[in-house]
């Protein structure tokens, strides 16, 4: 049990520490451009994620809030049970539960080490849940209708699906490689935008 909460601890981390991470990466841009990204990163989200690594594996359901820079995702397993609660802005993410106690970090990658021992490019998350990549050096692949169905970018491959003609993903799973023909696996689902 304990284990099934960290992996989910780890998979709503990631989330999270995704879209706040982003915000370090823009370079500077024309208001029109910096006015696109801010618009692009006020989201809700509500859905499931399931975290499966060599050792472990879980889910739990999700509700993530995104404006700008900060962000609130809620986890929690099947009737809320286990619920987990994390907050970020720009230098001060905190996860609360009641497994776990209060954990605060600087940065959703360190919280994320801190809480689950796992590494994860979370900062990149934002992205990837908008259909975009976050480096000038990520591989795409898009599909007939110019939506992005496969990101690949530092050690991550990450495949997209659409609902109908829908602009945005409505799944994602994050696969990364490891030694032995192994691999950490990541699958979102998101179910409300």
């Amino acid at each position: 049990m304990l284990t099934t909460s960290r992996l989910s601890l780890a998979l709503c981390c990631s989330s999270a520490l995704f879209f706040t991470g982003c915000q370090h990466i823009v370079k500077s841009q024309s208001p029109a451009t910096q006015n696109q990204t801010e618009q692009l990163n006020e989201f809700d989200l509500q859905g499931k994620i399931g975290v499966r690594t060599p050792k472990q594996s879980g889910s739990a359901f999700f509700t993530w809030s995104q404006h700008q820079d900060q962000f609130d995702i809620e986890l929690s397993g099947i009737l809320g049970v286990g619920k987990t609660q994390i907050t970020g802005k720009p230098g001060q993410v905190s996860l609360n539960s009641a497994k776990t106690g209060l954990i605060t970090a600087q940065t959703p990658e360190e919280l994320l080490q801190r809480a689950t021992g796992w590494q994860a490019p979370i900062t990149h998350l934002v992205n990837w849940v908008q259909a975009r990549p976050a480096t000038t050096s990520a591989k795409t692949t898009q599909d007939q209708n110019g939506r992005v169905t496969n990101i690949v970018e530092d050690g991550w491959d990450v495949s997209l699906s659409y609902n109908d003609q829908q602009k945005l993903p409505n799944k994602l799973i994050l696969k990364q490689a490891l030694a032995d023909n192994q691999e950490n696996r990541i699958t979102m689902l998101i179910q409300n935008r």
